[in-house]
């Protein structure tokens, strides 16, 4: 007599099953440090550089998610932007995360407010799911939690095809691909 063997899922030291679906996240995050050292280096630069010298330009913080920029000229204003932005660039921050304002005469100076956006908003996890369920491989799933979207697929490949395909798309925000397992 032959016994039947049934085959049982092999349970990992978690406690989880082996056969468990991959995942990573999508988030749009700052890295406020970098953030913060470019705001510092910008400063710096603005008050040893010749073309600032005199002009009232200064650039810091306003508050959590904001930046105020301050100069005598409009035109002031947006090259201390650019000095920033410059400084973003090379730290590895994304310009898609700044939302600068138009410059506004104050008294004597123009302000600028740079907003910082941070999350993914309900609207654009939806395209980000739409886009991966039309576009991406089958057995592909996304869900919405809170202001991150989470991917899961039996295959990790499927999952490394989803996040190519999302770096080819054009995006008003940034992404970043964090949690991969």
């Amino acid at each position: 007599m032959a016994s039947a063997r049934r085959s049982v899922p092999v349970a990992s030291s978690l406690g989880a099953v082996a056969s468990q679906e991959s995942s990573f996240d999508i988030v749009s995050k700052l890295d406020r440090q970098e953030v913060d050292n470019a705001v510092n280096q910008a400063a710096k630069e603005i008050g040893t550089r010749f073309d600032f010298r005199g002009v009232g330009a200064s650039i810091a913080w306003s508050g959590e998610h904001a930046v105020d920029i301050r100069a005598n000229s409009e035109e002031r204003a947006k090259a201390v932007l650019d000095v920033f932005k410059d400084k973003l660039v090379r730290r590895g921050v994304s310009l898609k995360t700044l939302d600068p304002g138009d410059p506004k005469p104050s008294g004597k100076e123009y302000r600028m407010s740079v907003a910082l956006k941070e999350g993914i908003t309900q609207d654009n996890a939806k395209k980000i799911s739409k886009i991966i369920r039309d576009e991406g491989p089958k057995g592909v799933r996304a869900q919405v939690q809170g202001e991150e979207l989470r991917v899961s697929a039996k295959k990790k490949d499927d999952l490394q095809t989803v996040i190519a395909l999302l770096k080819g798309k054009e995006f008003d925000f940034a992404l970043q691909f964090v949690n991969y397992r």
